[in-house]
């Protein structure tokens, strides 16, 4: 299928400055520049008003362009321009405020909506209506028992948009409306552990009782809302990119979040919480963690929930998880098997905890499956996604769309027999 092209009238082929900006993916009065440098030329329409442009000289500009943006883009990383996250020397930001400071000032909802927003609503509590909970929980009492947590989450987030008929306004103020339903639509459909669970409060005291059968306290709650503000953006992350792309394309807000959540699922990315939570247990069984260790190096696996390529130093999320859960005495356990990992492991390479093993010891020593640090992961970066697809909205669309790099036989080519 060919990408979408502006209308050219086909007896002149003529675009109008519209149609030209569009090709070009710059704004109407940009293109007046192309013609000052004499890279285009312009007609006046009859009574002098409006002008148009050859499409071929149009088209000629746009493929330069590409090739140019192409070798810049491919000549490194890919990057992107994004007013939401920096992370700069050990340290993130948020809209230019340390993410670190507002997750331990501000809830998860607060943050969220800093996210979007650029302002603070204090109090803030995310909350669903009846009708969007009941749908997507039908769809998820409907997975087989064994289903994970990303494709329970995935599946409520389609049943909820299907039944949302407004999903495809894609304006700033219905996004953020899909936005403040969708989170806590994902987080009820879930199934508590306890039956008699009533659900009431913040979203991190409900998504406790989907977690965990223990019962909640203020400490263990106060670390979760934290993992949640800390989690709710990384930049360009795999299933952030993934999000921006189908936004680029103009998905709505629903299918923006499922493509993340699809891309969240692979194992190098939210499921090496899953994993650092059983090397906790493991070092708690076994006693030390120099035989778990020694284990995994020859089988040639990597050490989960340690190094970050983003962050020489200490993963400052890891560093914000650890000191909370200095204050929990339950945690005291895992916490130690945690810093032996480290140890360990700091003989034969220097690498500093990262979250994903600051997670393992909360979910470890709350009585959480392996699984929960996805969920937490999941139902936090949700926010963080929304945010970039309202940045993507206000883009050009279909700019995510670099071209091939055609390295097969050169056509033509026989037919095969």
């Amino acid at each position: 299928m060919r990408d979408q092209q502006p209308a050219v009238d086909a007896a002149e082929r003529r675009l109008t400055t519209k149609e030209t900006a569009e090709l070009l993916g710059v704004k109407p009065e940009t293109v007046y520049a192309y013609v000052s440098r004499g890279q285009l030329s312009s007609r006046r329409g009859p009574g002098g008003r409006g002008s148009s442009f050859d499409a071929k000289e149009v088209e000629a500009l746009a493929r330069r362009k590409r090739r140019d943006a192409s070798a810049a883009d491919f000549s490194g990383e890919l990057s992107v321009r994004t007013r939401i996250t920096l992370i700069d020397k050990d340290r993130y930001y948020f809209r230019g405020v340390d993410a670190a400071e507002l997750a331990a000032r501000h809830t998860y909802e607060e943050i969220a909506e800093w996210l979007w927003t650029g302002r603070l609503r204090p109090g803030v509590t995310f909350t669903a209506p009846d009708a969007s909970v009941a749908v997507a929980r039908r769809a998820v009492d409907a997975l087989p028992e064994h289903t994970g947590p990303t494709d329970r989450l995935r599946v409520a987030a389609i049943a909820a948009a299907a039944a949302d008929p407004l999903r495809f306004d894609l304006s700033e103020d219905a996004v953020l409306g899909t936005a403040r339903v969708l989170i806590p639509t994902l987080v009820t459909a879930l199934p508590p552990v306890r039956h008699d669970h009533r659900d009431q409060g913040p979203l991190a005291h409900r998504l406790w009782a989907r977690l965990t059968g223990r019962p909640a306290d203020d400490a263990s709650l106060r670390v979760l809302d934290t993992a949640l503000g800390l989690l709710v953006d990384h930049d360009l992350a795999a299933s952030t990119l993934a999000v921006r792309v189908a936004a680029s394309a103009r998905a709505h807000a629903y299918a923006a979040v499922s493509a993340g959540l699809g891309v969240l699922e692979g194992p190098l990315h939210g499921a090496a919480g899953g994993l650092a939570h059983r090397l906790i247990l493991e070092v708690l069984d076994r006693g030390s963690a120099g035989p778990v260790i020694a284990d995994e190096l020859r089988e040639g696996r990597r050490i989960p929930g340690l190094g970050h390529r983003l962050y020489p130093g200490e993963d400052p999320r890891a560093r914000a998880l650890f000191a909370l859960l200095e204050d929990i005495p339950r945690a005291a356990p895992a916490l130690a098997a945690a810093r032996d990992i480290v140890a360990t492991t700091a003989r034969h390479t220097p690498l500093h905890a990262n979250v994903d093993l600051a997670l393992a010891v909360f979910t470890a020593s709350s009585g959480m499956p392996s699984s929960a640090s996805e969920t937490i992961f999941a139902v936090a970066r949700t926010a963080g996604w929304i945010a970039h697809a309202l940045e993507e909205y206000g883009e050009r669309p279909l700019r995510m769309r670099p071209s091939g790099r055609y390295v097969g036989p050169r056509p033509p080519q026989p037919l095969p027999e």
